[in-house]
């Protein structure tokens, strides 16, 4: 491409994205400086089409144009799309999952980068999995239960603490943390009995009497998280496109972050009121349109960004994620006869009752309510038409649209003015 078209795209006013598609599309191709300007101009016009029109009812055709093939798409929940081993939730359960802005979606998933270094060798992708899947002690040895003794004894097995790079040290020191502070247990002697020599670890429970304690005791030591993170249930390590993904059951954002090898600016969740905790609002905002934009597309259903943009920024707007109903923005709208509207008609209007609202008419639904024109296309241009009235001064002039008849002394004492007329007839005077 010649270096004044490329000038000539980047200085046209269209979206950058538009740009990009018809460098593109122009690339490599054999055309004429004249043939190069007509693209040019249809493009720009088309965009000019395109744009939305004045006082134009844009929130009205983003629901309509999300709502109506939210009809078409399916009820059930897939496997995600090149990994059968994780479920995840998709179709119209995983947008509703979206726009009611959950604080936790029901098939937490992240799909995680690594870097260069990273990436391209298997070991060292698995080695990060090791540190980001939650694996509990029964994984590292055998796990019995001494009734004799009232006591649960473990064996490590060295070579798997070997394979998973992870010390005896460290097991033994995390184990019966993690016991006190994740499931709130201490009834067993703090710190238990250990010899790192031969791998061994003997937890003793206070109560000795008890069998139900011991037993107690045997499920927490069983199940105690001892390498990786908690959340993370399960990881799968794929490799697509020359380099290896990690997909995760479970979604922890931050805790991941700080795993070394992780590549923070490509690995991303499904969990949106996470990325909102830990990247802001403006992250929360682009995974929103990212996650209703991969759903509808999953189900064949094309729909203009635009429409979601429209939704994404409503729920983001006050700066917290908020979902689309009555405990988020059709809840909190400042018209009351528009949240009567919407839910719990009588709450709302004794509420404003007691607090003594105003309802200012600005919206659709209210308007409608009170039989208004609503304030959108022509309804939201404010014209009067004054007739003039000029004093009669002999022959009528050709095509005058002006009333000239004339006015005598007493008739225009007793004649109302224009303005009178429409005061009278309940419309709006200027000043």
């Amino acid at each position: 491409m010649k270096p004044e078209h490329l000038n000539a795209i980047q200085e046209t006013q269209i979206p950058p994205k538009t740009k990009e598609q018809l460098i593109d599309k122009l690339e490599g191709k054999d055309y004429s400086d004249a043939q190069f300007d007509e693209i040019l101009l249809r493009t720009n016009d088309e965009y000019q089409r395109t744009r939305i029109e004045p006082c134009e009812a844009v929130g009205v055709i983003a629901a309509q144009s999300i709502g109506e093939p939210g009809t078409q798409m399916t009820m059930r929940t897939f496997h995600y799309a090149g990994v059968a081993e994780i479920n995840v939730t998709l179709g119209l359960p995983r947008l509703i999952e979206i726009m009611d802005a959950r604080k936790e979606p029901s098939t937490p998933t992240m799909t995680v980068f690594l870097n260069d270094e990273y990436r391209g060798d298997r070991d060292k992708a698995r080695e990060v999995s090791w540190q980001i899947e939650a694996a509990p002690l029964h994984e590292f040895g055998d796990i019995t239960i001494d009734m004799e003794n009232m006591q649960v004894i473990v064996h490590l097995n060295k070579a798997v603490c070997d394979k998973r790079k992870i010390s005896l040290e460290t097991i033994v020191e995390t184990a019966p943390k993690k016991i006190k502070d994740k499931r709130h247990y201490r009834d067993f002697e703090d710190p238990p009995t250990s010899d790192i020599d031969s791998g061994e670890l003997i937890f003793l429970p206070k109560d000795r009497e008890s069998y139900q304690n011991l037993f107690h005791l045997a499920e927490h030591v069983r199940n105690v998280i001892v390498q990786g993170l908690d959340d993370i249930e399960r990881v799968v390590v794929r490799k697509e496109g020359g380099e290896y993904i990690l997909y995760t059951e479970g979604s922890n954002l931050k805790d991941v972050f700080e795993v070394e090898g992780v590549d923070t600016t490509r690995t991303r969740t499904n969990n949106i009121s996470e990325i909102a905790s830990v990247l802001g609002i403006e992250a929360a905002r682009r995974a929103i349109i990212n996650e209703a934009l991969d759903t509808l597309k999953e189900q064949g259903i094309l729909v203009d960004v635009r429409h979601l943009m429209l939704v994404a920024d409503m729920m983001c707007m006050d700066g917290e994620v908020k979902q689309i109903g009555r405990h988020g923005i059709a809840g909190e709208k400042e018209s009351v006869l528009s949240r009567a509207a919407f839910e719990v008609t009588v709450n709302h209007l004794l509420d404003a009752a007691v607090t003594n609202e105003v309802d200012e008419l600005n919206g659709v639904t209210e308007n409608v309510i009170v039989g208004q024109p609503i304030q959108l296309g022509t309804g939201d241009v404010k014209l009067i038409a004054r007739q003039i009235k000029v004093p009669f001064s002999g022959e009528k002039k050709p095509n005058c649209d002006v009333d000239e008849r004339p006015i005598g002394p007493d008739e225009s004492k007793s004649q109302i003015s224009n303005e009178e007329r429409l005061a009278g007839e309940g419309n709006v005077v200027p000043a």
